[in-house]
């Protein structure tokens, strides 16, 4: 379990959806509640920087559009559009290319991170290079966070997963615009069938754990 199922692991942050269309309570037109927003941006920048003194690459992915008829052609958002009392109701004019929404919250995004924002669905990986960046890197472990657990993160893992990543849903520092009993439910769905939770300092503890031996292992095959 310390590897959790994999080979030396090569772990990167995917931050999902970190932008101010959710998190920024003055421009968001999806808007988590400002204390879910104010406590969820601190938590993934405090993650953030723990990640990268440990050297572990962050890559944020963002929703972007083009126009509105992106949008409209998933049959389910046409429906959420026509309901006044759905979260959702705003999900055609969510992230419009242009929009101060689609830009990540103040402190998050870093020199050295990797930015991918052609995010349209749900799924991170549908229609961006995420798993080409993630190739590229190297990377077999995913620490994932961001918004919302009982969406784009739990849609994100389940691809993840049968991709054949590890995945670790770093469990403060994710949350939803829904409930409480939404977040509760994804992290469920997650830890029975897709990946691992755990909180963000257990999942540092566990990297730089992974670090140490993986030097050791190289210090011991030198001397041998």
């Amino acid at each position: 379990m310390r590897a959790l199922g994999v080979d030396n692991p090569k772990v990167a942050v995917v931050a999902i959806d970190c932008h101010r269309g959710h998190l920024d309570p003055l421009v968001a037109t999806m808007p988590a509640s400002p204390e879910v927003a104010e406590r969820l941006t601190e938590a993934n920048r405090q993650f953030f920087e723990s990640c990268r003194a440990l050297s572990i690459p962050i890559i944020h992915v963002v929703t972007r559009y083009r126009e509105e008829a992106e949008i409209r052609m998933n049959p389910f958002w046409r429906m959420r559009a026509d309901d006044p009392n759905a979260t959702r109701k705003n999900v055609m004019r969510h992230n419009l290319f242009g929009s101060a929404g689609t830009a990540i919250m103040p402190g998050l995004l870093k020199v050295g991170d990797s930015v991918i924002d052609t995010k349209k669905r749900y799924d991170c990986f549908i229609g961006t290079d995420l798993e080409f960046r993630l190739k590229s890197l190297g990377i077999n472990t995913i620490f994932m966070t961001g918004i919302n657990t009982n969406s784009c993160v739990l849609a994100t893992a389940i691809a993840a997963n049968v991709r054949d990543y590890s995945v670790v849903v770093i469990e403060d520092c994710v949350d939803t615009m829904d409930t409480r009993d939404h977040h509760e439910a994804a992290l469920l769905c997650l830890r029975t069938a897709f990946g691992v939770t755990m909180v963000a300092q257990e999942a540092v503890g566990l990297a730089r754990q992974w670090q140490l031996e993986q030097q050791a292992g190289h210090q011991n095959g030198d001397a041998a």
